[in-house]
């Protein structure tokens, strides 16, 4: 849009809506807004696309270590464009992040233990913090991490046909029971005979609940 303003192909009138509209796209409101309490992705993502230009062209000793085949290589475009192509939100931040962006953003990863009474401040701006807190933000972004992971674990074919599920419970977040039974119920029909599931602890393994369409 600057350049085209720039050869005279829009007038000034429609770039002040461009800029406005701009500007209403990538606000990030404060940790206390009452708006909006989380991170605008497209303030993040612009930040981080002028990031890998500063890091192509203008790179520091800690972006040469962290980004060994963009730093100083000069051709920023093409690194955008590659990214563009080949990266999701979560796989861009995992990629590009960099220790100036969360300097600049303030980022850090609080601990929210279940049984614990207090948060903790796991991760903080040094290089083992750095990466936690690229990963946190990653994973915050990964679509299939924020659905329940339920597989099929064992199914007794030569006898009552009884089909076993496993729900490999993250965060302590269990289902809903009103859908789980709901679903439960809707396998039962389309698999003909009872189904169970087991919800089980990712992290220990711990068998924390299990219903089956006998109960429902």
């Amino acid at each position: 849009m600057n350049t085209l303003f720039d050869r005279g192909r829009i007038s000034e009138g429609a770039m002040l809506e461009i800029l406005r509209n701009h500007s209403n796209v990538v606000f990030q409101p404060a940790f206390d807004d009452p708006r909006f309490s989380g991170i605008n992705p497209y303030a993040l993502g612009l930040d981080m696309m002028q990031d890998i230009q500063r890091i192509s062209t203008e790179p520091t000793a800690e972006d040469r270590d962290w980004f060994p085949d963009i730093a100083g290589r000069g051709d920023w475009r093409d690194t955008l464009l590659d990214a563009w192509a080949n990266h999701r939100d979560e796989s861009f931040i995992r990629q590009y992040l960099s220790p100036t962006l969360i300097r600049k953003w303030r980022l850090f990863v609080l601990a929210d233990g279940a049984d614990e009474p207090h948060y903790e401040v796991a991760s903080i701006h040094n290089e083992r913090g750095y990466g936690k807190i690229r990963s946190a933000l990653a994973q915050s972004y990964d679509v299939g991490a924020r659905r329940p992971d339920v597989q099929v674990v064992d199914v007794d074919l030569l006898g009552d046909r009884h089909l076993r599920l496993q729900h490999n419970v993250k965060d302590g977040i269990l289902l809903e029971d009103e859908s789980r039974d709901a679903t439960l119920r809707h396998i039962r029909s389309l698999w003909g005979y009872d189904v169970s599931l087991a919800a089980i602890d990712a992290g220990t393994g711990a068998m924390l609940s299990e219903r089956s369409t006998k109960e429902i």
